[in-house]
């Protein structure tokens, strides 16, 4: 028999007793766990009310009824433009519906992604205004861009590379804004946008906030773009050192020779239009 002195029995009992005391908190720490994940709803109640409240199916609707320019106002698209969206991007977006829960409709994804672009929204704000979730925003602003991107990219960034495709994009400036022998505008855009980590005031511009230069470069119909750049770059240095800068100072972009303006027996030069901010060159 094996005797055990009472001040070991006593340790052995304190030590039971912490072990114990450690289990029924890892215990009741799961527990408080398990409990937050445990979800009350499957969907809120009030964004299970969309159809009767959200923006999209009650004010959205009232616009395109009642007031174009409203609806224009909101989305900064026509109604029309919103529907060939629509009609174009449905394939690549539509979800195939479950048992589970119904998917969010190609419209009010649409719907959200351009209001979001319009106005800068946060995701949380256009979540109580639409009634949908912020993070499922979040997704679907990607998705969206990304679809609005493949469709509409090779018809929106395709550029004339030869003198007769040129003179049809001169004849439409000549046609709507009486401006002959342009062959496109171009400006720069700030973009809004977080500062970038580590970017110290790369991003910061003279208007006091971080932004991406878009260098646009458009038809008589607002058509095509180019690249963009940090937004402490000004107009003209992005211009400077874009591919189409380069080739027009190769003359490899293809614009056509000197000819008559409308009425006149002079040559005069096709040109790009710009402001001040670009300078004077042949």
């Amino acid at each position: 028999m094996t005797l055990i002195s009472p001040q070991r029995l006593t340790r052995r009992q304190e030590q039971d007793d912490v072990d114990m005391i450690a289990i029924a908190v890892l215990l009741r720490r799961r527990q408080e766990k398990d409990q937050r994940r445990r979800r009350q709803f499957w969907v809120r109640p009030w964004i299970a009310r969309r159809e009767l409240f959200g923006t999209y199916d009650q004010l959205m609707t009232e616009l395109e009824r009642e007031s174009h320019g409203d609806f224009k106002g909101y989305l900064r698209i026509e109604p029309a433009m919103f529907h060939e969206m629509l009609k174009r991007l449905t394939d690549s977006l539509e979800k195939t519906k479950t048992n589970w829960r119904t998917p969010l409709g190609v419209d009010l994804k649409l719907a959200v992604t351009i209001r979001y672009l319009a106005s800068g929204d946060s995701h949380r704000s256009l979540a109580y205004s639409f009634r949908v979730t912020h993070n499922t925003i979040s997704k679907v602003v990607r998705e969206v861009c990304a679809s609005i991107v493949e469709e509409y990219g090779p018809e929106v960034f395709s550029t004339p590379s030869a003198p007769d495709s040129w003179r049809v994009v001169a004849h439409r400036f000549g046609s709507r804004w009486n401006f002959h022998h342009a062959c496109g505008a171009l400006d720069g855009k700030h973009i809004a946008m977080k500062c970038p980590k580590d970017s110290g005031s790369l991003y910061y511009n003279y208007k006091g906030f971080f932004s991406i230069i878009l260098l646009a470069l458009v038809d008589g119909d607002y058509k095509w773009a180019d690249v963009g750049a940090n937004g402490s770059t000004s107009d003209c240095s992005v211009s400077n050192s874009s591919t189409l800068s380069t080739a027009l100072m190769n003359n490899t972009l293809g614009l056509p020779p000197p000819e008559p303006l409308p009425n006149d027996d002079k040559d005069t030069p096709y040109f790009l239009v710009g402001d001040d901010a670009f300078p004077l060159r042949t």
